[in-house]
């Protein structure tokens, strides 16, 4: 209840405001402020951080001010400060927040498949968020904003972080060494970098074909690392075991001899 009264106008206020009117000749009823809609709290809050993630994506953070949230959302300013005391900073982590914790949950590996199968797949969950959710993709990998603090820096931080663990688990490592490290977090980058000039350019490269591009590059990084790094030629050996014959790494390998060689 005290949660309800919180968002909405306090009842008292508006029957001494009734009442005042009616001693004074009038029933015409005060006008409230236009497109407000009274929401449960935590609606009200996902509602807030939805429309400040579209804002905060489409323009630089620092242009974007809590007046701008408060009409996108059809809300006050003063309802936006009830929920992030902190003002545009505090609601700006909090837009980040949300969409790192649902890009984070489409890393999970399914357990049917090829390694090669089981990574496109991920990639697969990664560029449907990117696809559904390409202003919220935009904020939370784009920085250089005067906004931007340890505290967002970190958020980032860690939806990589997540990313290279799960992908080392995916390919039975517990400790990685440097080089193997070096690898999976240059890929990561790559399919960051890959995701955001996707967006840029108007998706004009199939979804799917971008996919398979990745897993590609996958296995080529791997292989160029195998070559100075025992740890990086283990795993790899032991993840090409699991292939098919006609799986993405098998038909890489039939492309690649397909390739003009390098003349002696």
């Amino acid at each position: 209840m005290a949660a309800s009264s919180a968002i909405s106008p306090d009842s008292s206020s508006l029957a001494g405001t009734a009442g005042t009117a009616a001693s004074q000749g009038t029933t015409e009823p005060r006008a409230r402020r236009s497109g407000y809609r009274r929401l449960p709290v935590q609606q009200r809050r996902e509602q807030l951080i939805s429309v400040a993630l579209e804002l905060f994506s489409s323009r630089p953070p620092e242009e974007v001010s809590l007046d701008d949230v408060a009409e996108a959302a059809g809300a006050s300013r003063p309802l936006v400060y009830r929920y992030f005391a902190g003002g545009k900073q505090q609601l700006y982590e909090a837009a980040l927040r949300s969409a790192a914790e649902e890009l984070t949950s489409r890393f999970s590996v399914p357990a049917e498949g090829t390694p090669t199968e089981q990574l496109a797949a991920v990639l697969d969950r990664y560029f449907e968020f990117v696809a559904e959710h390409d202003a919220g993709y935009g904020a939370l990998l784009r920085g250089g904003s005067v906004v931007e603090t340890a505290r967002t820096s970190a958020i980032v931080d860690e939806v990589r972080r997540a990313a290279l663990r799960r992908t080392l688990r995916h390919m039975g490592v517990r400790e990685a060494g440097p080089r193997l490290t070096l690898l999976v977090r240059s890929w990561i980058s790559v399919v960051e970098a890959s995701a955001l000039t996707w967006l840029d350019e108007g998706r004009q490269i199939p979804q799917a074909s971008l996919r398979d591009w990745l897993v590609d590059e996958f296995v080529a990084m791997s292989v160029a690392t195998a070559v100075h790094d025992p740890q990086t030629a283990e795993v790899l050996a032991g993840l090409l075991t699991l292939e098919t014959a006609d799986g993405p790494a098998a038909a890489l390998v039939q492309r690649l001899r397909t390739l003009p060689t390098v003349p002696e």
